[in-house]
């Protein structure tokens, strides 16, 4: 018989994510790796390590269709058995379905996952289809929050941006605007990895939640200029994925060290090996340096980290109570490796 992870007794600090209403913990669980992105996972240790965050006061938990093919939120949904439903804000997202039908292709980047075709499709019908199989795959009659997935020139190329642009706002954001009138969902909004983005939808739509990967870093902060302060001002609530920018400010600038899912190249390899040495001097982790910045941001609600194992779980969730002294950043900025203007943890 499964028994419910054991809880902690020290909740993670938790805050209010933008109009939703809700409440989410500083560390969210990102669910990419679930999908085999990475490595093959077993189901038990993929399965456990959702768990160990729900245990250690994580309420967060953030999914795709994309992830796996499907075999993310599988997963997800095991694990979500093991707990009260209210216990958790699940969010997912839309703008691809899965078609069982054909093969997986090599269009993926994940090395495992369903052997399912992921058809790329921002239109009404294909919103809502999207939903229907992302609830039969968690096992849920509700999602809390729903995002439209990789509207950006990183996915679609320059070519193709203006074009997915209007299919989301005209298909994807209609769908989900009227499921959230309906009160199907208590949020809204985007998950992208470019800042510009973020403001167009901004600028089109009224979102009450973004997901922003990798452009709002101690590595680098182009989110900080326009997209963060809109958000303030919208009442949107930022959540941040990839704040180890793919890696490398976990690992530091070693040897094979990858950043945008890629080898490093040597101008991110020297900025984060002049990083490393401050936070060195300071006796601080390279990758809590990481985590305790990027929570620095006022827009900032929660970060999506993403966890193979129990063991990687806990690992970022004692990183959030380590402490980081004031001086760091103090240094870090006199030597022009932090924008001047980027707030910092008090």
């Amino acid at each position: 018989m499964n028994q419910s992870p054991q809880r902690t007794s020290q909740p993670l600090p938790r805050r209010r994510l933008g109009r939703t209403g809700l409440d989410v913990s500083i560390l969210g669980f990102g669910t990419a790796p679930l999908g085999d992105l990475f490595a093959l996972l077993d189901d038990a240790t993929a399965i456990a390590a959702a768990e160990r965050a729900f245990a250690l006061g994580v309420n967060l938990l953030d999914s795709s269709p994309l992830y796996g093919h499907g075999l993310a939120e599988h997963r997800s949904g095991t694990a979500l058995r093991r707990v009260p439903r209210d216990d958790v804000v699940v969010c997912t997202k839309v703008g691809r379905w899965m078609d069982p039908f054909h093969g997986r292709g090599s269009g993926s980047n994940f090395v495992g996952g369903q052997p399912h075709h992921a058809v790329v499709d921002y239109s009404y019908d294909g919103t809502m289809r999207s939903v229907e199989q992302s609830l039969l795959r968690l096992g849920l009659d509700r999602i809390d929050l729903l995002l439209i997935h990789d509207v950006d020139v990183w996915t679609h190329g320059a070519d193709a941006i203006e074009q997915r642009f209007r299919e989301a706002m005209d298909g994807a954001y209609v769908a989900l605007d009227k499921l959230r009138s309906e009160r199907v969902v208590k949020g809204i909004g985007i998950g992208v990895n470019e800042a510009e983005m973020c403001v167009r939808f901004a600028k089109a739509g009224t979102f009450d939640t973004m997901l922003l990967a990798g452009r709002y870093s101690l590595l680098e902060q182009p989110a900080l200029a326009e997209f963060l302060p809109l958000a303030q001002t919208q009442g949107i609530g930022v959540m941040l994925g990839g704040v180890f920018n793919s890696g490398i400010l976990a690992t530091g600038a070693v040897a094979g060290a990858k950043y945008n899912y890629k080898d490093a190249p040597p101008d991110v390899m020297q900025k984060v090996a002049a990083i490393e040495r401050v936070c060195r001097a300071h006796h601080v982790a390279l990758s809590t340096a990481a985590l305790h910045f990027a929570l620095g941001h006022p827009a900032v609600a929660s970060l999506v980290l993403g966890a193979q194992t129990p063991q990687e779980v806990e690992r970022n969730v004692a990183a959030l109570s380590a402490p980081v002294p004031s001086a760091l950043w103090r240094d870090l900025k006199a030597e022009r490796l932090l924008d001047d203007n980027a707030p910092v943890p008090a």
